[in-house]
C-alpha cells in the first residue's frame, strides 16, 4: 500500500522574511517620505498600519464551531400576511435556513414589515411551516407589539410542537426601538419588571431562546463608528441582564437569554474585527459577573447605510463583501438586505440574489470550515484589540451615566454618534470616502431596478411621554442621489440634462485619466458630459472644435 500527500511546502524554498525586512522594502519605495504617511485611521481614531508581523500567542476566539454553517436568514417583511407566507415558503424551498420576521416600526423594518402581531396574523404568516424541522426563526417584536413572541409561542404550543425542539430567537429589543423612535411611553426602569416576567414565563414553558437582543444596528445606521456600535450593544446587553436578574432569573440562564446583532459593511477587515470584538467584550462582562465565559449568539445584517438607490446592482458586491467579512468574523446568523431595499419592497429576484449570496459563500467557498480563521493575523488581531479597548472605554462612560436608557435620555450616545456622522458626511461630500455608482463612476443612463408595487407602511403611533433625540438612520449616498433626482427633474421638464463640455486635447493617452476623473466628478451630480474627438494639438485661436456626430455643441 502506498500513501501520498498533498502537503505543498513552498515556504521552505524561500528565506524567512522578518518585519524589518518588509519595513526596509517599504522605506525604499517611500524614498525619504515618512513611514507614518502610510498609517491610516478609522473613525474611532484607531491606527491601521500598512504592514504587520504575525500576532504571537494568538488563539481562536470561541464562537461558531468549525464546519458549522451560519444560519442563512431571509427577511419576511411583506405587509400582507398571506404574501409574507408566500415569501417564507419560497425562501425555505430554495435554500434559506431561517426566517427573520420584521414588524412595521421596528429598528430594521426599513419602511415595511408585518402590520400587526395578532394570533390570526401569525397563523397566516406561518401557514404550512414546520417549526420542528430545523428552521431558525427570529421574531423581532417592537414597542407596541411586544406580544409577538408570546403569541407565536402560543401558536407553536397549540400545534403540539415541543418548545425545546424549536430554534426561535424572540429578540425582544425595547431599548433599540426607543433609540430609533426617540421616544417611549414608559421609562425603561418601569418596563424592567414586566419585561423580566415575560421572559421568565417563556423560559418556564421550555423555549431555549435567546430571548432578548442587544442590537447595535441603530448606531451603525445613524452613521456611528465601530466602537460606538459595540459599546451601545454591550450597554443594551448589560441593561437586559440586570433586568432579568432583578426579576428573579439567575445570572447563568440570564446571560444565555441574551444575543447580539451587529451591522456588517463593505469594510472587510473592520467588520471581521468588530464581530470578533463583541465576543471578547461580552466575555469580559461575564467574567465581571463571576461567570465562566461561553460562546454567545451573534447575528449579522448587511448594512443599511451602504445601500444606494442609484446603480443599485453594485449593492450586490457590497453585500457580498459584508457577508464574507461577517462569516469569517464568526457570525452565527446572517441576513443580507436585498440590493433594491433602498428603492422599495424587494421583488423575488432581489430576494433570490440575497439568499444565493450566502449560499455561494457557504457551499462553494466553504467559509464555515475553519473556526476564527483570522486568529493570528497581525492586522486583524491589532484591530480587534484596539476596538475592544475603545468600545470598553465608551461602554464605561455609558455605565457611569446610568446605563443604556440614561445614556439615550441624556443624549450622551446620540451626541457621540452625531459627531462621527458629521465627519463621515463631510468625507462623503468630498469623495474621500467613495461609493461606487453614487459618488464615483456613476451611470446616468442606467436602467432602474424593479421593486414590488407596495407602499411603505406607516407605523402605528405610540405615546411619546418621554422624548429624546432619535438615532435616525441615514444612507451615505443620499446627498448625491438628491443631485441626481434634480437632474432627472430637469431632464423631464426640458428634455435634456445640464451639460458640460470636456475639451480633450492631445492623444487618448494624454487626456483619458483626467477626462475620466472630470466625467465622474460632474456626472455624480447629474451633469452630463459632452465628449469631443481627440484633438492632437491645441486649436488655433478663435477656432471651435467640431462635435462628434449627433452631439450638440
Amino acid at each position: 500500500m502506498t500513501t501520498t500527500t498533498d502537503d505543498l511546502r513552498l515556504a521552505a524554498d524561500f528565506p524567512p522574511a522578518t518585519y524589518d525586512d518588509w519595513r526596509k522594502l517599504v522605506d525604499s519605495v517611500l524614498k525619504g517620505a515618512r513611514f507614518e504617511k502610510l498609517v491610516g485611521k478609522t473613525y474611532d481614531g484607531l491606527e491601521i498600519e500598512p504592514i504587520y508581523p504575525r500576532a504571537k500567542g494568538a488563539s481562536p476566539i470561541p464562537g461558531r464551531a468549525a464546519a458549522t454553517p451560519w444560519q442563512v436568514m431571509q427577511r419576511i417583511d411583506h405587509p400582507d400576511p398571506g404574501k409574507a407566507n408566500t415569501q417564507a415558503l419560497h425562501d425555505l424551498e430554495n435554500g434559506t435556513s431561517g426566517l427573520e420576521l420584521e414588524f412595521a416600526g421596528g429598528p430594521g423594518a426599513r419602511g415595511f414589515g408585518i402590520a400587526d402581531a395578532t394570533p390570526e396574523t401569525l397563523k397566516r404568516v406561518f401557514d404550512g411551516i414546520l417549526f420542528d424541522a430545523g428552521i431558525a426563526i427570529a421574531v423581532n417584536p417592537v414597542l407596541g407589539r411586544e406580544n409577538a413572541g408570546v403569541n407565536l409561542a402560543g401558536f407553536i404550543e397549540a400545534k403540539g410542537v415541543d418548545p425545546a425542539k424549536v430554534d426561535i430567537r424572540f429578540n425582544y429589543q425595547a431599548l433599540s426601538t426607543m433609540a430609533v423612535r426617540g421616544s417611549t411611553a414608559v421609562a425603561w426602569p418601569e418596563m424592567e419588571k414586566p419585561f423580566a416576567k415575560m421572559i421568565g414565563e417563556l423560559m418556564s414553558r421550555g423555549f431555549k431562546g435567546p430571548f432578548v437582543l442587544a442590537d447595535g444596528r441603530p448606531v451603525h445606521d445613524a452613521g456611528g463608528s465601530e466602537a460606538q456600535e459595540l459599546a451601545f450593544a454591550l450597554a443594551l446587553a448589560v441593561a437586559y441582564l440586570r433586568a432579568l436578574e432583578a426579576g428573579g432569573t439567575a445570572l447563568d440562564p440570564a446571560r444565555s437569554a441574551v444575543s447580539f446583532r451587529l451591522s456588517a459593511d463593505a469594510d472587510q477587515f473592520l467588520t471581521m474585527a468588530k464581530f470578533r470584538s463583541i465576543r471578547q467584550l461580552w466575555a469580559r462582562v461575564e467574567q465581571a459577573c463571576g461567570l465562566a465565559p461561553k460562546p454567545v449568539f451573534v447575528a449579522a445584517e448587511t448594512a443599511w447605510r451602504m445601500l444606494t438607490q442609484r446603480d443599485a446592482y453594485v449593492n450586490m458586491l457590497r453585500a457580498t463583501m459584508a457577508t464574507f467579512a461577517a462569516g469569517l468574523g464568526g457570525a452565527n446568523a446572517i441576513t443580507v438586505l436585498p440590493y433594491t431595499l433602498a428603492l422599495g419592497l424587494p421583488d423575488a429576484f432581489a430576494r433570490r440574489v440575497a439568499r444565493n449570496t450566502q449560499l455561494v459563500l457557504l457551499q462553494e467557498s466553504n467559509l464555515d470550515k475553519v473556526s476564527d480563521p483570522a486568529a493570528g493575523s497581525g492586522g486583524i488581531e491589532a484591530l480587534t484589540r484596539q476596538l475592544c479597548e475603545a468600545a470598553w472605554s465608551l461602554f464605561q462612560e455609558i455605565e457611569k451615566a446610568g446605563g443604556a436608557f440614561a445614556g439615550l435620555e441624556q443624549g450622551l450616545i446620540q451626541g457621540k454618534v452625531a459627531a462621527t456622522r458629521k465627519l463621515r458626511e463631510a468625507n462623503i461630500a468630498k469623495r474621500k470616502d467613495i461609493l461606487t455608482g453614487a459618488s464615483e463612476f456613476p451611470n446616468l443612463h442606467e436602467a432602474s431596478a424593479t421593486v414590488e408595487d407596495v407602499k411603505p407602511v406607516v407605523p402605528v403611533p405610540l405615546s411619546e411621554a418621554i422624548q429624546f433625540d432619535a438615532l435616525s438612520a441615514m444612507r451615505l449616498a443620499a446627498p448625491f442621489e438628491a443631485l441626481r433626482d434634480r437632474s432627472d427633474e430637469i431632464l423631464k421638464a426640458k428634455g435634456e440634462r445640464p451639460r458640460v463640455f470636456l475639451a480633450n486635447l492631445g492623444t487618448a493617452a494624454d487626456f483619458t485619466a483626467r477626462a475620466t476623473f472630470a466625467r465622474s466628478f460632474f456626472e455624480t451630480g447629474g451633469i452630463e458630459t459632452i465628449d469631443f474627438p481627440p484633438t492632437p494639438s491645441p486649436l488655433p485661436f478663435g477656432e471651435s472644435p467640431t462635435p462628434a456626430e449627433g452631439q450638440p455643441l
